[in-house]
């Protein structure tokens, strides 16, 4: 099986590239990120901090957690609920680097994430891919920008749904998540030493596109 392992600050464009990625060679893309969002949400429903351990910890046995492709696009479910879109605010965002850090949550959902793994070409992102739930991963990569570019790539996101935030809080919680995603104690984000750092700031996306999977069909030699 080749597994292939891309980690990178919130906003990097990790999730829309490894999607299409995923779709052109034919890989199960794998968003992690979208776990912990799920679980993020479904701590903020039942009212609780997600940076309470014991309170989070306390829902676990409660989550029935399940992806599922529809018409190739990856969709989360909370038991029978479809949150793909409920999970894509800045709360929940916020929600799943603190449940991020606890020990519990990561090891409920790193047994699953590397069975996946196991059983089928994957492409996997996150932000501790390649330095924890898959550290023999075939191809590693590191994808970053300046967070003045990543702030703007959400903006104009957030705009397209209707959901838009002034640019400058938009700024301010990318900067806020990336200091919480490499100080917290547990995984903190951080690039693997065997990954390959691209910097896509100056890029289109597909031009962003061509060098991912250039560098992987190299690396994994495809």
């Amino acid at each position: 099986m080749i597994s292939v392992a891309i980690d990178g600050p919130s906003g990097a464009g990790k999730s829309s590239l490894a999607k299409r990625l995923a779709a052109d060679m034919g890989f199960t893309y794998v968003d992690t990120g979208a776990m912990y969002r799920a679980i993020g949400l479904y701590a903020l429903r039942a009212g609780k901090d997600p940076k309470d351990n014991d309170a989070v910890n306390a829902l676990l046995p409660q989550i029935e957690l399940r992806l599922a492709s529809i018409e190739g696009e990856q969709h989360i479910y909370l038991k029978e609920e479809d949150v793909s879109t409920a999970i894509r605010t800045e709360a929940a965002g916020m929600a799943a680097s603190a449940v991020g850090a606890n020990p519990a949550v990561r090891a409920f959902l790193l047994e699953l994430q590397r069975d996946m793994a196991k059983k089928q070409d994957v492409l996997m992102d996150g932000r501790d891919i390649g330095t924890v739930v898959l550290p023999d991963a075939t191809v590693k990569i590191f994808l970053t920008a300046a967070p003045e570019v990543r702030a703007m790539r959400r903006f104009r996101e957030l705009e397209q749904r209707g959901t838009s935030q002034p640019y400058d809080q938009v700024l301010r919680e990318i900067v806020d998540r990336d200091y919480a995603d490499t100080h917290r104690a547990i995984a903190p984000l951080r690039r693997a030493e065997d990954a390959v750092e691209l910097d896509t700031g100056a890029l289109t996306f597909e031009e962003s596109l061509h060098l991912l999977l250039e560098t992987i069909r190299r690396r994994a030699k495809l």
